[in-house]
């Protein structure tokens, strides 16, 4: 059609005499939406449907009416259609005057006809339209022809064949409304009809969801997206290597899809892991063996060599804060969703994000301390984590060599004799406190909350300990004793520890002092008279509250403990009372410190924890430290274990301490495993 007349010269007369076919002109059709237009929804996929009418023409007209003597025209019905032929003609890819089929229908009839065409057309069911793509197929059309036909990407066109090609079984069903889409989806990951009515129709409904769907049918296979070893290994180098791989289409691109060889798959990982075997043996190690999938219950069956972690000497400590200042600068560009980065641009700061956390990685490990002569008996053991990254459980003991190892330093200890006794003493000394005032002085708060509680379980020990001193043999030290029998309630705990509301032993004593104060009248002489009728147990137990509430026990630094005596008399255990989170001590201390804690509940994560940036680093310490009873020094009792730098002791003792601690991390691990 080249030439466009105007419609008196180009009318076609139809069975209605109020209606005309006609050509007009792109030009004069209003881009403005019709009044009259019944469709009031946003147009969407207008992009496709111009790629579709480029590729097949316009295969249904519109209809319009005439705006009067300028020769302009309204699309009544058809605003999709015009969108995408205006979107063709702004891309020069029709001309602006292209001639466009129009019903012209009067005035009158506009509203009538519009609502017409979009109420009494039927829309193909969901079934029909996928049997007709895969009929497309079947007629000889490529996929990427038909992609273009449609305005679509070739993988929405190889999804909805994979659809098409589900069981009739199911297809019938989903028509029916008794399968969703969601669950056709995860069905099509297989072309077995059988497999796929097998796992829908043998499963109960409750384990009917897409996950156990697809779960069903690839239970024999490796799924990429979640498997570690596929990550370390990679999903390119598995499929150079040959491995054949399950693509599912429905799930994100970057998932990949299942690995059908696992045998393949762990040769891989040992290949790619050969090189850290190397670097390790030069370590000095007695052996050092590979293990791509070591599992925490086969690590169990080791003792572990005790190790410890020297503080960093200037140098390295300056080398570890720049890096660490670095990391946190790159995670915070990362981390701004205003600073406009390319995918590109997130890759290159994510790999420098990497190579810093390497970097850490190397200095963390010289910073490792195994005592003299027990590298050459232990071990290690190379494995991959469960995100995929190398971990190395360095200083393992198969029984003989721990037998070895025990019997080794008893030789040394004896030869060492009162001399050795001696060095042991003076390995005792504390060392410098590592925390903040404000630090110290929250978890001696917390602390003070627990004596308080556990002082008024006690009367007998702070009372009478306070009176004796003062009547009896009339001291007025103030080192003494830390009541001060005038009663002054420390209540202001809450000024260095926000969160000591929440605490077990401030909520305890708070709800005990409540009772009472409902209990007891405010005006003194009726209180004078309540107090003399209580019996003498009620009123012990009143005298308690009201003396524990006077205890104060706060700290500056983590070398002080006030009141040990008095602790150590009432029982206090902390265990009892605090937690370790990250909010109420990991967030608060250097990333140093944190790891030097690490080290002890936890020494196999050390090097993992070390590139987190300090918010992950702190919440992930607090999930590891979960049941394995660690405290900080301030909490601990006089004989209690758990330094972060364990003193020189027996080895059995040694080892029997980091048995206990491996079967922590060992509990830990299994419980993520599961």
């Amino acid at each position: 059609m080249n030439t466009v007349d105007t419609p008196e010269d180009s009318t076609l007369e139809a069975a209605v005499p109020t209606q005309s076919m006609v050509l007009v002109p792109l030009s004069r059709l209003r881009a403005r939406p019709s009044k009259r237009n019944v469709r009031r929804k946003a147009r969407a996929s207008i992009a496709a449907l111009a790629a579709s009418i480029r590729r097949l023409g316009l295969l249904q007209n519109l209809t319009v009416i005439s705006c009067g003597d300028d020769g302009d025209f309204e699309v009544v019905a058809g605003g999709r259609r015009l969108a995408a032929l205006k979107l063709l003609a702004k891309k020069r890819r029709i001309a602006e005057d292209w001639p466009v089929p129009c019903l012209l229908v009067a005035d009158a009839l506009a509203r009538t006809a519009s609502l017409t065409e979009n109420v009494q057309r039927e829309a193909m069911g969901p079934v029909e339209e996928l049997l007709a793509w895969k009929s497309l197929v079947a007629e000889g059309r490529s996929v990427e022809a038909i992609a273009a036909d449609f305005g679509v990407t070739p993988l929405v066109v190889r999804r909805r064949l994979r659809l098409a090609n589900v069981s009739p079984r199911l297809l019938a069903d989903y028509q029916a409304g008794t399968a969703t889409l969601e669950q056709l989806m995860a069905l099509a990951i297989t072309d077995d009809h059988a497999a796929q009515e097998a796992a829908f129709y043998d499963s109960p409904a409750w384990q009917r969801s897409p996950e156990a769907l697809r779960d069903h049918l690839t239970h024999e296979e490796i799924d990429a997206s979640r498997d570690a070893l596929a990550r370390f290994v990679g999903l390119e180098a598995y499929e150079a290597a040959g491995g054949g791989v399950r693509r599912d289409l429905f799930s994100d691109e970057r998932q990949g899809g299942y690995l059908t060889d696992a045998g393949l798959l762990d040769t891989l990982a040992r290949r790619k892991l050969a090189a850290v075997v190397e670097e390790v043996q030069l370590e000095g190690w007695g052996w050092v063996e590979v293990a791509p999938r070591a599992t925490a219950a086969e690590l169990h069956v080791f003792q572990r060599v005790r190790r410890t972690r020297r503080e960093p000497n200037r140098t390295e400590a300056k080398c570890i804060a720049k890096l660490e200042a670095k990391q946190n600068a790159l995670q915070d560009r990362l981390d701004d969703e205003d600073a406009g980065l390319s995918e590109d641009g997130e890759r290159a700061l994510q790999e420098e994000l990497d190579r810093l956390g390497d970097e850490l990685e190397a200095i963390e490990q010289t910073l490792v301390v195994y005592p003299p002569g027990a590298m050459a008996m232990a071990g290690a053991v190379v494995s991959v984590d469960h995100m995929g990254g190398v971990v190395v459980h360095r200083g393992l003991l198969r029984e003989e060599e721990a037998k070895a190892l025990r019997a080794q330093e008893r030789q040394e200890a004896d030869a060492a004799g009162e001399e050795r006794s001696g060095h042991d003493g003076g390995s005792a000394e504390t060392g410098k406190p590592g925390i903040s005032e404000k630090l110290a002085k929250r978890l001696s708060a917390h602390r003070t909350a627990a004596l308080q509680t556990e002082v008024a379980r006690h009367p007998q020990v702070a009372l009478v300990h306070r009176l004796a001193l003062r009547v009896v043999l009339d001291s007025y030290g103030s080192g003494g004793s830390p009541v001060d029998i005038v009663a002054t309630p420390q209540d202001g705990l809450a000024l260095h520890a926000p969160d000591i509301g929440d605490s077990p032993a401030a909520m305890g004593m708070g709800k005990v002092r409540e009772a009472w104060a409902a209990r007891l009248p405010k005006e003194p002489k009726a209180l004078f008279a309540e107090l003399l009728a209580l019996p003498q147990g009620e009123l012990l137990s009143l005298l308690a509250v009201c003396v524990a509430s006077t205890v104060g026990v706060l700290a500056s630094r983590e070398d002080e403990t006030p009141a040990a005596e008095l602790a150590e008399a009432a029982g206090l255990d902390m265990h009892d009372w605090w937690t370790p989170t990250a909010e109420g001590y990991f967030a608060h201390v250097s990333k140093a410190k944190a790891l030097e804690a690490v080290l002890a509940f936890a020494p196999d994560h050390v090097t993992r924890l070390s590139k987190l940036k300090k918010a992950e680093m702190a919440s992930e310490a607090e999930r590891l430290a979960a049941g394995t009873g660690w405290l900080p020094v301030m909490f601990r009792g006089k004989a209690e274990p758990g330094s972060e730098t364990p003193k020189s002791s027996g080895s059995e003792a040694v080892l029997a301490a980091d048995e206990a601690a491996a079967e922590a991390e060992d509990r830990e691990e299994l419980a993520a495993v599961a």
